[in-house]
């Protein structure tokens, strides 16, 4: 039900003529006066309905860098995820014309953060640009744990076999470490983003990995060192004719931005 405009009601709280009271607010000899309205309640509550997330923080990895291939040293580096030691970060993939996965990982970030804020969010970027290195996969759960993450999403495209194509969901495994208190809800999030995604885009599930477009793993340093809920999100192959085609797209990026807004909000509320 749409609340009513605070004018309206302001003017039913001053003046009864306007409500069918009598004149000067007084009360018909057959009527008693009908109590006044609160019109600060309702407005307090249209601004709650209009900021969902007020109080929520979220945290968004924009996979790799546009920088990375500048530094291989850097991005080399062996770094301890817990279950086995992997390389600081790699440049991340591309379409077969260029387009590489850091510029829409960082692309569909922006859009994600400006959705989140509208919505009262409070929001924690990984990285601040996309012509710089890094930041090494053990910071970039760093990042999440210090600010306390309601949720934490790392955003990616994946690079396959080019028959392959669709989206999939990574949430973490227990592995007698951080992250295991929060792997319940990080696949609560997890499967809450796969629906909300799905819906708005249209995007079919993975044909080429995961169940129900929902994987497990426990090798990814983002998830493993994670003490609050998080989840990768392989948006599609960049390497398929289709998903490159749309990743291209301003609109259909928007869309995906829309889709993983929805479900954190799913998850957060």
């Amino acid at each position: 039900m749409r609340a009513l405009p605070v004018t309206v009601l302001a003017l039913c709280g001053l003046a009864a003529t306007a409500c069918g009271g009598t004149a000067g607010g007084q009360a018909s000899a057959n009527r008693p006066a009908a109590p006044a309205p609160a019109p600060v309640a309702g407005a307090q509550a249209a601004v709650v309905s209009s900021q969902p997330l007020k109080g929520k923080v979220v945290v968004i990895d924009p996979g790799h860098n546009g920088g990375n291939a500048k530094n291989p040293k850097a991005i080399n580096r062996k770094v301890n995820v817990l279950t086995q030691w992997k390389a600081c970060d790699t440049t991340g993939t591309s379409t077969n014309d260029g387009y590489s996965e850091a510029a829409f990982t960082w692309d569909v970030s922006q859009r994600l953060t400006k959705i989140l804020k509208q919505r009262g969010a409070t929001v924690v970027l990984t990285r601040s640009d996309n012509n710089s290195v890094g930041p090494c996969i053990t910071e970039r759960a760093a990042i999440g744990n210090k600010a306390k993450a309601d949720a934490a999403i790392s955003v990616h495209a994946d690079g396959s076999a080019p028959a392959n194509h669709g989206f999939h969901v990574i949430m973490p495994k227990k592995i007698n470490g951080p992250v295991d208190p929060v792997v319940p809800e990080s696949r609560e999030l997890g499967v809450d983003v796969r629906d909300s995604l799905a819906k708005v885009t249209g995007l079919p599930y993975s044909t080429y990995i995961g169940v129900k477009a929902l994987d497990f793993r426990n090798d990814l340093g983002g998830l493993n060192l994670s003490t609050v809920p998080k989840v990768f999100i392989e948006c599609g192959n960049m390497r398929h004719a289709g998903d490159a085609a749309r990743f291209k797209t301003p609109a259909f990026r928007q869309k995906i931005a829309l889709g993983l807004a929805d479900g954190l909000q799913i998850y957060l509320k």
